[in-house]
């Protein structure tokens, strides 16, 4: 692909999302109150002023509108070869291609549409978390059994990788609904992830093609230009929060794009890629499991809210809210990075690329902890 096609690709996909996500979440912003969608502080919250729910609208109309515009325009540039003479032979030579992909792509969109309104009802009203979890469920599993989404797991058991498949889906939505507890760390770690992803996706190859994927690459790379317009909002002081509309949305756009992805390359001389998923993801995923494991060993239900996600665990060191977000910024970017080598590496590289992503965590883990009382004695 052409420096020219990557810029081409790079401004289509990120600058409409991030201008249309600007401005939804700016309106959302200053009709919140009449909208129902306002967080009041409270004893497990850690703001102090009521602040403005809905920026995941915005995240939603920046993905959806930038989908509604680039369908037009991947139908004129394939029904008008003049128009499409216009644009870099690295460009047109996927046009097919992507237009072939339009009606999964919307099947995909209106999933994630169902996951976004869920999350606004339970941001206004409130929703059972077994309810939540059976809708996310039902979700995942018609996206993997009837859309036909699918791990490259290489494992010769389809009940199994099928099983694996939605547990996935639903593991990185509530990871990205847990993360969401400070000013821009849930969007900013979402936007990290998805770039990381989409620069693996764009410079390394499918087997059968020898292309890049830029369909799951746009995909991304759509997301992050949302979420950049929704992080000028939300970054510290924030004045608007994602709410669940948000972090379900995002969550479950990653998890399906690092699906297709896997299921349409990765595969050849270098099948340890299928893990790089799993290192980029490797910070919300620990989040997650951290969290419900002190849940569990409090005796507490793992749906319980409260303050002992890794975010608030730096703050009890001492840091202040933006240097903890920074700093999970930060370990998030070392993860990522790694995962960029697995396509070039042999399955011996790859196997330190692991062991690293996990004594890295098994660091933070350690730091994390420094000075903290015996949970017993915290209140």
């Amino acid at each position: 692909m052409t420096t020219w096609a990557l810029l081409i690709l790079l401004g289509a996909a990120v600058l409409p999302s991030l201008l249309i996500a600007y401005f939804t979440v700016g309106w959302v912003r200053g009709a919140a109150e009449q909208l129902g969608l306002v967080d009041k502080p409270g004893a497990r919250k850690v703001h102090s002023v009521p602040i403005p729910l809905g920026g995941g609208l915005g995240i939603w109309a920046g993905v959806m509108g930038t989908l509604a515009l680039g369908t037009l325009a991947v139908y004129l540039a394939t029904h008008f070869p003049s128009l499409a003479s216009l644009l870099p032979e690295g460009i047109t030579a996927h046009l097919d291609g992507l237009w072939g992909k339009v009606a999964e792509i919307w099947m995909i969109a209106a999933c994630g549409t169902v996951l976004a309104f869920l999350g606004l009802l339970d941001d206004r009203r409130g929703v059972p978390w077994w309810i939540r979890l059976g809708i996310e469920f039902a979700v995942a599993s018609f996206c993997v059994y009837w859309q036909g989404l699918q791990l490259t797991a290489f494992i010769e058991l389809p009940w199994l990788t099928s099983a694996l498949s939605v547990l996935w889906i639903v593991a990185l939505i509530n990871s990205f609904n847990m993360l969401d507890n400070m000013d821009g760390l849930s969007g900013g770690v979402a936007a990290i992830s998805s770039t990381m992803l989409a620069m693996m996706l764009l410079s390394t190859s499918t087997s059968s093609s020898g292309q890049p994927q830029i369909f799951v690459a746009a995909m991304l790379l759509v997301l992050v230009g949302a979420l950049l317009g929704f992080l000028r909002h939300n970054w510290a002081p924030a004045t608007i929060f994602m709410g669940d509309a948000g972090s379900y949305f995002i969550g479950f756009w990653i998890a399906v794009a690092t699906l297709l992805a896997t299921y349409a390359g990765y595969q050849g001389a270098t099948p340890h890629a299928v893990v790089a998923p799993l290192i980029v993801m490797a910070i919300p995923l620990y989040d997650m499991t951290s969290v419900i494991l002190i849940r569990l060993r409090e005796g507490r239900s793992p749906f319980e809210a409260d303050k002992r996600h890794f975010s608030h665990r730096l703050t009890d060191l001492g840091m202040t809210k933006k240097q903890a977000v920074l700093t999970i910024y930060v370990a998030t970017t070392t993860c990522a990075l790694s995962a960029l080598l697995l396509p070039r590496v042999d399955a011996w590289g790859a196997m330190l690329i692991v062991i690293s992503t996990c004594l890295t965590l098994s660091l933070v883990r350690i730091l994390e902890s420094v000075g903290r009382p015996p949970a017993g004695d915290q209140q």
